[in-house]
């Protein structure tokens, strides 16, 4: 039974999670680039790291929002579609977090949408299912990409209105990593570099 107010334990480590922290001298105040950036700066730093880790391909930005996200992606060379039950225009502007500068996107720019919610059919059309804070999606997009032999990379937000809640003293990001091996996946977390929830969830088609 779904409970919105399911209490999470204490998050895991990063080396429960497999990821290696960056290293600082006791004391060593963080700068430049190892400083967080904000949160609305997610759309750049997960650009950067699908560009790091899968080789151009067609994507699907599932609840995708204003499409940011796809529009980078299709700027590195990505076929990048949103599915998002509500069209959004792209915004006018981004900053490019390696010049530091304030990039305008052009007007008239749009990034292929389909708008309506995501059903597991879609899932054929693409090579990576991506859900960024994609509320009640996560176990919908691993069950999808398993179910057409596809890769997935989450970063959740939190369970509400997934179809179950983990167990009593299971956090939420392990509980999906053991729905996602189940499912025959070999899942990696990584780490994103901005304030909040930044733990990401990764893995090739099974």
């Amino acid at each position: 039974m779904h409970d919105a107010h399911h209490r999470y334990p204490p998050p895991p480590s990063a080396a429960e999670l497999g990821i290696k922290e960056p290293t600082h001298r006791p004391g060593q105040l963080r700068t430049g680039d190892d400083l967080p950036k904000l949160k609305r700066f997610r759309f750049q730093l997960l650009a950067d790291h699908v560009t790091r880790v899968v080789a151009p391909c067609r994507v699907a930005d599932i609840g995708g929002g204003k499409g940011l996200l796809a529009y980078l992606l299709m700027n590195a060379g990505y076929q990048a579609t949103v599915i998002d039950p509500q069209r959004q225009s792209l915004p006018d502007k981004y900053k490019d977090l390696v010049t530091g500068r304030q990039v305008r996107i052009p007007p008239g720019s749009v990034v292929p949408h389909r708008t309506c919610p995501f059903v597991a059919d879609m899932a054929v059309d693409f090579d990576l299912l991506i859900g960024m804070h994609a509320h009640g999606c996560n176990f919908q997009i691993i069950d999808a990409a398993a179910a057409s032999r596809k890769s997935f990379l989450l970063l959740p937000c939190c369970v509400i209105d997934e179809p179950a809640v983990p167990p009593h003293g299971t956090h939420w990001l392990l509980w999906l990593a053991s729905h996602a091996e189940r499912r025959g996946f070999n899942p990696h977390f990584f780490r994103l570099n901005f304030k909040g929830q930044n733990i990401g969830l990764y893995a090739a088609s099974a």
